[in-house]
């Protein structure tokens, strides 16, 4: 285990000043590099004990200017077109990286390690995934995956695009019957 300092705060795992331990290729490969970290040792200590106010200072300015962001776009829709099956499923999903790019066209500038999706998207509607702004401030955004734009329109206003699929098949499914049916009656004659 290795004992680092954090500069900012990480979820799950402390806040700024704290001394952690993590596994040394947690902080290799990821806090350090991202600069959420710095080693402990006596001079990275002192010197953080220095800078302490200012960084703390710096923090509080950037997580003003992120809740005034959030604040900007409360409510942010995002639409994503993607080809399904009709069951709903998709052929692929919707990651990271598909929702940023999304969030960017729509004005909201964010990176893909910004929105914390737990696993990728993989079926046609509305879900909610949240976008860190700062380390202590994430908003909602919705994200409505859909077929075509017709179909998000639909979603958007709360509509079962599925319910409509199901019952179109199913008249679908009765008129087939009904032929068949009059085949049949027309063979029997």
């Amino acid at each position: 285990m290795i004992e680092l300092i954090l500069m900012q705060r990480v979820d799950k795992l402390g806040q700024m000043g704290d001394l952690v331990k993590v596994r040394p290729g947690y902080a290799r490969n990821h806090l350090i590099p991202s600069g959420k970290a710095i080693r402990a040792s006596k001079d990275n200590l002192a010197r953080f004990e220095r800078e302490r106010a200012q960084l703390e200072a710096q923090n509080i300015k950037r997580r003003e200017e992120a809740e005034r962001v959030g604040e900007r776009v409360a409510g942010l829709t995002v639409t994503i077109i993607r080809q399904a099956g009709e069951s709903g499923s998709l052929y692929g999903s919707v990651s990271s990286r598909d929702i940023a790019e999304a969030c960017s066209a729509a004005g909201l500038t964010v990176a893909r390690d910004q929105v914390l999706l737990g696993t990728a998207i993989k079926t046609v509607g509305v879900s909610t995934v949240s976008v860190a702004l700062h380390p202590e401030v994430a908003i909602p955004v919705r994200v409505n995956v859909a077929r075509s734009p017709e179909e998000a329109e639909k979603q958007a206003r709360g509509e079962r695009v599925e319910a409509e699929a199901e019952a179109e098949e199913a008249s679908l499914e009765a008129e087939l019957a009904a032929e068949l049916a009059a085949g049949q009656a027309d063979a029997d004659r």
